[in-house]
């Protein structure tokens, strides 16, 4: 496989990069894991006997009216990238050393030789950031900064080795770039996720490129496949395949530009209505000392003024002290039976509940089982946020589908040796579901 130059993306985007990307760049140590994300297809087209939606009135400006701001230039476009891999071409071995030695300069705590086998590794690719200085072509000073990295197609997740940008090149914005064209390509490679093992050094650099500590891939995906580094943490970042990495700055401008239209097109007339004072008696035959909740948002919703501008009752009461404390009590409770439930994917003999069971190779399942349940449907159930109120709820559905494990494989198997031992560990850590 020859080396190639990534050309800048020709796929027109909506947004653009600021040019000030300012971050740590410091060489990164680390090791990868993640999870499957998938899409689901849009909805078929209506059908053409339905009705034709109504013609806006004359006065009503369309989208043919709306002339839209000329993008401004991406900044990526004029920077010089490659991936770079072990195909014993001459240009791809010069880089693959120079990338080699930038990684044992940045790197110093990182043995050489490791460095070395893992660069050099078929199975490792490597995204470098090259230098448009003819006179550094094919030499080490052509390579700026680079990203080594392991993807793993079937688990859809990549593992990133090693990350740096040479001492000459820092605080120029190169390690935000660096890592925002690695996830633009990992996107053409399927990749759903970006795992590495950071070091206490490199934590606030990854937290800066959208990496978070909370790994929402159950351990057994990728344990085994990548290398667990003492000292190291492990973070986990999303790669959305429909986002452009490149201009994110300006995609949020445009939001927030969108959204401040939005609220002067809504208060455009309303702003300019002066309300005369409240009367005397305004509050005359109304309980004015009661501090209950809704009582002080119908008084606040009588005041003329305030339902013109747009409030109502539902948004008078989520602004109470009850409903702020409620919305805190449900974000505690979803996160700590996530937590729980993510203890139990964790166990080894956990393997056989993570996902629904296969009722296409397991024809008869349903027959024995009438309420089927696994750890994958209860985390499903968990985000949505309606199902279980407590945390005894989700005990309960756990030995469920202990029991119905139990219930149709019967003694003697793998599979009800797990159950067994997944319902003995979850008798350990019931008091857990009682807090």
């Amino acid at each position: 496989m020859s080396d190639e130059e990534v050309q800048p993306s020709r796929k027109k985007r909506k947004l653009s990069q600021d040019d000030a990307e300012a971050t740590d760049e410091a060489g990164l140590s680390s090791s990868v894991a993640a999870t499957t994300a998938q899409e689901e297809d849009e909805s078929s087209s209506p059908e053409s006997s339905q009705e034709a939606p109504a013609p806006p009135p004359p006065d009503t400006p369309t989208m043919k009216d709306t002339k839209l701001p000329p993008r401004p230039p991406n900044v990526y476009d004029s920077i010089r990238r490659a991936i770079v891999i072990n195909d014993n071409t001459r240009t791809n071995l010069i880089r693959l050393i120079g990338l080699k030695s930038l990684f044992a300069r940045q790197l110093p705590k990182m043995p050489k030789e490791y460095i070395a086998r893992l660069v050099f590794d078929r199975r490792h690719k490597s995204l470098a950031i090259l230098s448009s200085d003819p006179s550094k072509k094919d030499c080490d000073d052509e390579i700026i900064g680079g990203i080594c990295y392991r993807a793993y197609p079937e688990m859809r997740f990549a593992e990133i080795a090693f990350c740096a940008v040479s001492a000459s090149q820092q605080v120029k914005g190169y390690g935000t770039k660096l890592m925002n064209l690695l996830k633009m390509h990992a996107v053409t490679e399927g990749i759903d996720f970006l795992i590495t093992y950071a070091d206490n050094y490199a934590i606030g650099y990854f937290k800066k490129q959208g990496f978070t500590k909370a790994v929402t891939m159950p351990k057994g995906r990728y344990q085994g496949l990548i290398k667990d580094y003492d000292g190291g943490t492990i973070m986990e970042c999303y790669v959305h395949p429909s986002i452009d990495f490149t201009r994110v700055p300006e995609m949020i401008e445009a939001q927030r530009e969108f959204i401040l239209q939005r609220i002067r097109a809504g208060t455009a007339k309303s702003d300019k209505v002066v309300y005369p004072p409240l009367p005397p008696d305004f509050y005359a035959g109304q309980d004015v000392k009661s501090r209950a909740e809704k009582g002080a948002a119908e008084r606040a919703l009588a005041i003329p003024g305030v339902a013109e501008a747009g409030w109502t009752m539902a948004d008078l009461m989520a602004s109470t002290r009850d409903a702020k404390d409620s919305d805190k009590k449900k974000h505690q409770l979803k996160s700590d039976m996530l937590a729980l439930v993510s203890k139990v994917q964790d166990q080894q003999y956990s393997w056989c509940f993570r996902d629904p069971v296969d009722t296409n190779e397991v024809k008869d399942y349903l027959d024995v089982v009438t309420d089927p349940i696994d750890l994958k449907t209860m985390e499903k159930r968990i985000r949505r946020g309606d199902w279980y109120k407590t945390k005894h709820m989700l005990f309960s559905d756990m030995m469920k589908m202990v029991n119905n494990c139990k219930l149709y494989n019967g003694e003697g198997n793998t599979y009800y040796d797990c159950a067994v031992s997944l319902e003995k560990y979850l008798a350990s850590i019931s008091p857990m579901f009682t807090e």
